[in-house]
Formats: C-alpha cells, structure tokens, sequence
C-alpha cells in the first residue's frame, strides 16, 4: 500500500457512471476527468515554523471533492489511485 509524505493523501478514484439515468451511456470522449475520491492513506502533515506537525483536515474514508488537474495518477493491483497535497482539497461530501 502506499504511505503519503508530509501533508499529502492517496484516494481511490471514484469513476462517474458510464450511463446517465435516461439509459444513454457516455463514451470515454465524452467524459470529464473525475474530481471525486475516497481517502485511503493520510501523511503525517506538514512542520510549522515551530517544528510542530499541522493537523490534516481529512481522515481515512472521507469522500473529498478535489482540483480538477491536481496529484499524480498512480495504478497500483488494477486500481487507480491519486496522491495529491491537501491543499488541492476542495471540500468533504457528506
């Protein structure tokens, strides 16, 4: 499993259907690139001036919302995964 650095996280993508609710399925073409995950992996997060670890604003199993270009694609087992810094966090869907 992968271990994030500092104040980043690794999510599990979350794909968007490939059909809306009418019955007309979307091509790859057609599809924008998804912007939800689950949170699997939390860094440790980042040292202050003081030398101090800043609190991380997500845990393990958050669904976030994150920046559209944001983190590094990774495939690990088949699964896609996206290690990105904490401040490409959006927001958390609840």
């Amino acid at each position: 499993m992968l271990k994030p650095l500092g104040d980043r996280i690794v999510i599990k993508v979350i794909e968007d259907t490939e059909q809306t609710s009418g019955g007309i399925f979307i091509p790859e073409s057609a599809k924008e690139k998804p912007q939800k995950g689950e949170v699997v992996a939390v860094g440790l997060g980042k040292m202050n001036d003081k030398g101090e670890r800043e609190p991380m604003d997500v845990k393990v199993g958050d669904v976030i919302l994150y920046a559209k270009y944001a983190g590094t694609d990774v495939k690990v087992q088949d699964t896609n995964y996206k290690i990105l810094s904490i401040k490409d966090a959006l927001a958390i869907v609840e």
